[in-house]
């Protein structure tokens, strides 16, 4: 299991030639790390005056800490069944269409899987907003990573989306895929600059980068 490994023999496995964990499960980790520090700021405002609103967001954030942390490992899973199904045999008819039904159907999973990272960081994001907004006011720059890296969970999500989609033949399946990947980023691009602007007007000397 991935997450039970020490941070150095995860970096070493990521650094090593196995194609696998890769960037999916690297997203997966971004969104969690983002979750994790959401309830860290939550925990620091908890004697603050927005008590009615942190207990919700603590909640939430742990919540989505645990499940991103289950992706890093079920995305590895994901990617290893596409390999398992691109090594069955092709020697007869049978073989080829029963090999092919297989790439389709694992494709499919390792597209559905990161279109779900992508969806659980966005809610993250949302968290950071409220982090950022009503969070403890010596935590802003902790709300800041966090929705940084919840941010890259879910563009690196959709790279995960991109690459495996291009591989499925199914054209309803891609056409809903798509309407998905899109209703995702068109919440998310907005609501990480909205929170930029945030971070700008509580922290004036961030770079404006």
């Amino acid at each position: 299991m991935l997450m039970e490994m020490k941070v150095t023999e995860f970096t070493r496995e990521l650094a090593s030639k196995s194609p696998a964990p890769g960037g999916g499960s690297v997203s997966a980790l971004a969104g969690s790390l983002a979750a994790a520090l959401v309830a860290m700021v939550a925990r620091l405002t908890a004697a603050g005056a927005d008590q009615e609103v942190m207990p919700d967001v603590l909640a939430e954030a742990t919540a989505l800490q645990a499940s991103l942390q289950g992706h890093v490992d079920r995305d590895t899973d994901a990617f290893n069944r596409v390999m398992s199904a691109y090594r069955l045999p092709r020697q007869t008819q049978r073989e080829k269409q029963a090999r092919s039904a297989a790439i389709q159907a694992a494709l499919k999973g390792a597209t559905d899987h990161p279109m779900q990272v992508a969806e659980e960081c966005l809610r993250v994001l949302r968290l950071c907003r409220e982090a950022a907004a009503a969070g403890n006011p010596n935590a802003i720059s902790d709300a800041g990573v966090a929705a940084l890296m919840a941010y890259s969970g879910i563009t690196g999500a959709m790279f995960n989306v991109a690459v495996n989609l291009a591989g499925i033949k199914d054209q309803d399946y891609q056409e809903q895929a798509i309407g998905r990947r899109d209703r995702i980023m068109s919440e998310a691009a907005p609501l990480y600059s909205g929170i930029r602007v945030l971070l700008l007007e509580k922290m004036p000397h961030m770079a404006r980068w």
